[in-house]
């Protein structure tokens, strides 16, 4: 496929993911145990045989760029493959951080107009799926389009937060609507988009507008040449806590239709490009596993119940973790108990302490639009003491130790940070 640039848009904020992306790119987040977000769409481009690789980065892009490296994790760096990583041109005197995702690319043009390309595959990295991009190009091709958009039917209740489309019996888009709060289709674009690489540098070209969805996509319709690629497989956007602890657990349902090891998803076990290979998973005489995901270097002595646990982590003996995500190096002393937690990496959970056990009814106090489902989140690097309690829907922040909590009850609904010293 080389006749076809792919332009992986990777530089969003995520900030409905509230403390899982205060070091990190929301791409970069840890999924499913092993993997990072960005891991799904990077896989399928290299299971797609495309060759010619543009990421886009922006914000806090450094363990998203560590972990992408020269793309070789992926079979995308080469003779004849490439992978480059294009953060903004600050500092220039007409380049500013991108506004918006045709802005991202009109920044970029360079990367698609200096060879011969046809086409252009513009593509997100923070959703979870499963797709040949072939396919879509074959569409796009059979149909003559100028422009192709993968689209999914969604919930009526989520068309608000999606482009939607109305199409003709030919597939073709004939009425648009933008995240409308009174949609007239549930058919919803997933931010993947086929262009004809002329009519694109033109709509760029002719247009100083940011944003694809909002302004590219509808001056493209005037003209007719917009279709729908359906699509009909597994898709999740993973852009609020709950959709992330969602997809997750999905991977322990086997009804789901999300399975990382079947759609061949590949990852960079490298730290910092330097191989690190864990040892096996050990299980000891008084651990329990039920319905779990265990990566390599976990050490279990106590229960786990339907969680995913990324590499290194050690529950020990007494100790139950249940419908949670424990990321790498976090280390559950005996007798803790933890129920829907989503706990960053290497942090340290104290002998007897119980966590996100409480009333899920009290939702977040300061971020009540993020935290509100009964999930409890705990930061990087966080340290928490023995015998504490901390309710549902609560955020410890990262870095946070024992001299932080003022007492060993953190009620539901709160927040605690690391004291300001000074």
């Amino acid at each position: 496929m080389n006749d076809t640039a792919v332009l992986l848009l990777a530089g969003g904020v995520g900030s409905r993911l509230n403390i899982l992306v205060s070091h990190r790119a929301k791409p970069a987040v840890p999924f499913g145990g092993m993997y990072r977000i960005i891991d799904f769409t990077l896989s399928n481009i290299a299971n797609s045989r495309l060759t010619n690789v543009a990421i886009l980065t922006q914000y806090k892009p450094l363990s998203l760029m560590d972990h992408i490296g020269n793309g070789s994790s992926w079979d995308l760096s080469g003779r004849s493959r490439s992978t480059k990583i294009l953060p903004p041109k600050t500092g220039e005197k007409e380049w500013d951080w991108y506004k918006g995702t045709a802005d991202a690319v009109r920044q970029n043009l360079d990367f698609f107009t200096s060879k011969n390309y046809k086409n252009v595959l513009v593509l997100s990295g923070d959703h979870i799926y499963h797709m040949d991009y072939r396919s879509m190009l074959r569409f796009h091709h059979e149909h003559g389009a100028k422009v192709t958009i993968s689209m999914l039917e969604v919930p009526w209740e989520e068309t608000n937060q999606f482009g939607t489309g109305i199409i003709d019996k030919k597939y073709r888009i004939i009425e648009w609507e933008e995240k409308s709060p009174h949609a007239k289709s549930n058919l919803a674009s997933m931010g993947i988009y086929v262009f004809d690489r002329d009519y694109l540098v033109e709509l760029l070209e002719a247009t100083k507008e940011i944003d694809f969805g909002h302004h590219i996509i509808p001056n493209a319709l005037k003209e007719g040449s917009v279709f729908a690629y359906p699509f009909d497989g597994y898709w999740r956007d993973v852009g609020t806590v709950q959709a992330y602890w969602d997809a997750n657990m999905d991977i322990l349902d086997a009804a789901s239709g999300l399975s990382p090891e079947t759609w061949k998803i590949m990852t960079n076990l490298s730290t910092k490009g330097i191989p690190y290979d864990r040892p096996p998973i050990k299980v000891s005489k008084t651990g329990l596993i039920i319905n779990s995901v265990i990566s390599p270097g976990c050490i279990i002595s106590g229960k786990v119940e339907n969680c995913v646990l990324s590499p290194g982590v050690v529950v020990e003996e007494n100790a139950s973790v249940k419908d949670s995500i424990v990321m790498h190096d976090t280390i559950i002393k005996e007798g803790a108990h933890l129920e829907r937690c989503v706990i960053d990496k290497k942090v340290f959970i104290g002998k007897k302490s119980h966590i996100g056990i409480g009333n899920s009814t009290v939702i977040n106090r300061l971020f009540p639009d993020h935290i509100n489902t009964g999930l409890t989140l705990i930061g990087k690097y966080a340290v928490i003491p023995e015998d504490v309690k901390i309710g549902t829907n609560c955020i410890i922040y990262s870095m946070v130790n024992e001299s932080d909590f003022p007492t060993l009850y953190v009620t539901d609904g709160e927040n605690l940070q690391k004291k300001e010293v000074g």
